[in-house]
């Protein structure tokens, strides 16, 4: 069952975002990591302040909340962003286990301020070959020895 919403969560993220961009230190995007009623992360956007085109204000979230509370899974925890997520984003939201999202301007809202998902959404869409960036397997026999080793490893930690 999907925990209600708050919006003083999203409203939080949005006010980060605005003070991003207003101090000058990033792009108009925030979010809060929420758990058990309390924010355990928050992030901004920091492309450009830091060179990293990962340092969407998601992955900077959920960043922090994983440091804080010391895990890697974010299960029991909810995505406040001011924005709908952009498919990295989305996707991280997954790896990290998030229980819900739950955003405040669209992807055509973003789309309108010069920030438009809608190419990566259309590349995911077609096949492989067909898509703007190549991709090439090789040596596809010798990476498979990384699965034999994870396998095998009696030390391994499931994710």
């Amino acid at each position: 069952m999907q925990p209600s919403a708050n919006p003083e969560f999203l409203r939080r993220a949005i006010a980060l975002a605005t003070e991003n961009v207003v101090s000058g230190a990033g792009g108009p995007f925030g979010a809060v990591i929420v758990r058990d009623g309390c924010i355990v992360g928050e992030g901004v956007n920091t492309v450009t302040a830091v060179h990293d085109p990962t340092a969407h204000g998601e992955v900077n979230a959920i960043r922090a909340a994983a440091k804080a509370l010391g895990v890697f899974s974010l299960a029991g925890c909810q995505l406040y962003t001011s924005c709908e997520p952009c498919p990295m984003c989305l996707a991280a939201a997954y790896w990290a286990r998030i229980d819900a999202i739950y955003y405040g301007a669209s992807a055509a809202d973003a789309a309108r301020a010069g920030f438009d998902d809608a190419f990566l959404y259309s590349e995911f869409r077609k096949d492989q070959v067909e898509r703007k960036l190549p991709a090439t397997q090789l040596l596809g026999d010798e990476a498979w020895s990384s699965f034999a080793a994870w396998i095998a490893s009696p030390n391994k930690i499931a994710y």
